[in-house]
């Protein structure tokens, strides 16, 4: 027997985020970083560490704050898919 062509075939439910939500999500992540980073100098030029002890803080206050952004953004994304896909089925 044929597929009927009327309607269309339905694939696996897909707890994938929207479009706009993961754009948001990197530039979150990127703004988070980027604060970390100037906290991180702001804070190295205020205890008169040397330029490298300063850039190194830097580095590391920015990686840090960058990755507890992206924990949070990623726990958002994931809840939001599945939010979706259950609103779908109903």
């Amino acid at each position: 027997m044929a597929p009927d062509p009327t309607t269309s075939p339905t694939g696996p439910d897909s707890a994938l985020p929207p479009v706009w939500s993961r754009v948001v999500a990197f530039g979150s992540i990127l703004l988070g970083g980027a604060a970390g980073g100037l906290i991180g100098a702001a804070f190295g030029r205020l205890g008169n560490f040397g330029s490298i002890a300063t850039g190194l803080l830097t580095l590391v206050c920015g990686l840090g704050f960058a990755t507890g952004v992206a924990v949070v953004a990623v726990l958002t994304l994931r809840a939001l898919g599945e939010w979706n896909t259950i609103r779908d089925k109903r």
